[in-house]
């Protein structure tokens, strides 16, 4: 046994590790994408509805946000259920079957809704949102 009270990790558990990360990767590549997506769609509306003092235009714009969150929020849900899996297969006493990749067990503890209002989703959607009510009034 190597030092310390860790045992090595065999191959099979490290391989099944990676392929976790790369899953927990993915949705963070998703999640920066649905984010400079909706920074697109949100200012390309917003200069439409500015420049041609469409309130209407503002009104409309919360949908697509709105959208943009909850799809962010998807994401970051199931890169906390990755994570939550990738620490259960990392232990000793792991009795997750290799290569699976059943998120179920972390299920329990979190959901979408709760990955909306974490703040770093908040935050920015928070910010856009509060952009988009200042704007809603410049242009009324």
């Amino acid at each position: 046994m190597p030092t310390g009270d860790h045992p090595r990790l065999d191959d099979v558990r490290i391989r099944h590790l990676e392929l976790i990360q790369t899953l927990v990767t993915r949705m963070d590549n998703n999640s920066f994408l649905v984010k400079g997506w909706s920074l697109t769609v949100f200012g390309g509306m917003l200069a439409y509805a500015v420049g041609g003092e469409h309130g209407s235009v503002v009104l409309v714009s919360f949908v697509p946000v709105l959208a943009f969150w909850l799809l962010d929020a998807y994401f970051h849900h199931h890169q906390r259920l990755f994570r939550r899996l990738y620490d259960r297969v990392r232990r000793a006493d792991a009795e997750v079957e290799p290569f699976a990749l059943d998120v179920t067990p972390g299920r329990e503890r979190t959901g979408v809704l709760k990955a909306a209002v974490s703040p770093s989703l908040s935050l920015f959607y928070g910010g856009l949102a509060l952009s988009q009510a200042a704007t809603l009034l410049f242009v009324l």
